[in-house]
């Protein structure tokens, strides 16, 4: 097979769905994983041949190790991968509840070391592949949106990224992430228009963020215009934050 083969986890709405689609139109096939089966083989059935789909739960390995294995043993290679998955729990830092908590780091940063772990194993035999993680603005800054888990969460997935971009440099294999704000989504949907409103007026481009322009640099990160940037977090905000 021809095609260069990526993963890419919460891969069928939002901001993953985006990128499932512009990998797609760059003559990747895309293994979409989520646990929404009904989006996922909605969406492969949209795309047939250039998008597959596999049920995951990114927090559990042995859910993680079968779609790895699968796709290896289907393709044979696995050129890229994608850590999209993400979830918040809305609290105060009073309210939230430690369930609440524990699932956020769950899926936001073991699910993504579950992906690189075993991808890596793939990429270091294969020495060339390239891994882009999905983090946030709230990462950076710590949580705007009343979230006291999501912003430790992703800040604890960048360091991860610069962790792995370390590790896995000897072998040829690319590690780099990309910190979104605001971007319209149904995770931004849940806003009140007051709290949209004070968010975009402080953006200096006054807009929300499109999937798709997140999903644009994932894509540059991607592709061979990339291959000397490792370790970094790309700031994609409409200039929110400058750093």
């Amino acid at each position: 097979m021809d095609k260069r083969i990526a993963i890419v986890t919460g891969g069928v709405a939002g901001i993953g769905r985006a990128i499932t689609l512009a990998l797609a139109e760059e003559g990747y096939l895309v293994v979409a994983c989520d646990v929404n089966a009904e989006r996922g083989q909605a969406l492969a059935a949209e795309r047939p041949g250039q998008v597959a789909f596999q049920r995951c739960n990114v927090a559990e390995e042995s859910d993680v190790q079968r779609v790895v294995r699968e796709t290896y043993a289907t393709y044979e290679r696995i050129d890229a991968l994608v850590n999209n998955a993400g979830i918040i729990r809305r609290r105060t830092s009073e309210e939230i509840k430690t369930a609440d908590w524990d699932a956020v780091f769950a899926v936001n940063v073991r699910g993504a070391f579950l992906f690189c772990k075993h991808v890596a194993d793939v990429m270091k035999r294969q020495r060339r592949g390239k891994i882009v993680n999905v983090s946030s603005i709230a990462g950076k800054l710590g949580d705007i949106t009343s979230a006291p888990g999501y912003g430790p969460s992703k800040a604890a997935l960048d360091a991860l990224t610069k962790t792995f971009a370390r590790e896995m440099a000897p072998y040829g294999v690319i590690v780099n992430g990309v910190a979104p704000h605001a971007i319209a989504t149904e995770m931004s949907a849940e806003w009140s228009e007051e709290k949209r409103k004070s968010i975009v007026e402080a953006i200096p481009l006054k807009r929300l963020g499109k999937p798709e322009e997140v999903a644009a640099v994932v894509r540059f990160l991607l592709s061979p215009g990339a291959d000397f940037i490792t370790g970094e977090i790309i700031d994609v905000n409409g200039g929110f934050l400058m750093d």
